[in-house]
């Protein structure tokens, strides 16, 4: 269930078919792991203080029409979440939380997680250097 933050969140994201997020069957479409990683921690982050949720948005649309200027619109290199992770990229390097091109890293740990001896996944802790909160 969504908090108030993260239901205006997501549903700012949908007037507009520019920065609309792919859905499918009226549910937002996730294609790979590291997709739904870092629409939640884009949330996250701003609902934590890190950024305002609008700097994120004009990141994003910001990403799209640069994409859109440099590539025919029938490109098939188009990929909507890389737009998603340049933006939020942008945004988390301007607040100081990560260094240019360290956000990939982070995300690869995380998704690398291995089930521990105790069964709770290694790793999970990679996030608190960006969020400054675990995940687990």
């Amino acid at each position: 269930m969504f908090t108030r933050f993260e239901h205006y969140a997501a549903t700012s994201m949908m007037g507009s078919s520019e920065e609309a997020p792919p859905r499918e069957d009226g549910h937002l479409q996730f294609d790979r792991d590291w997709e739904k990683l870092v629409f939640g921690v884009a949330i996250a982050l701003s609902k934590e203080g890190h950024y305002e949720w609008d700097e994120f948005r004009q990141a994003l649309m910001n990403n799209i029409r640069s994409w859109e200027t440099s590539h025919d619109l029938d490109d098939v290199s188009w990929d909507y979440y890389q737009c998603w992770m340049d933006a939020l990229e942008q945004v988390v390097v301007k607040a100081g939380i990560l260094e240019a091109g360290e956000i990939e890293s982070r995300f690869s740990g995380l998704l690398d997680c291995k089930r521990g001896s105790d069964g709770h996944e290694s790793g999970m802790n990679e996030l608190s250097g960006i969020s400054g909160t675990a995940l687990s």
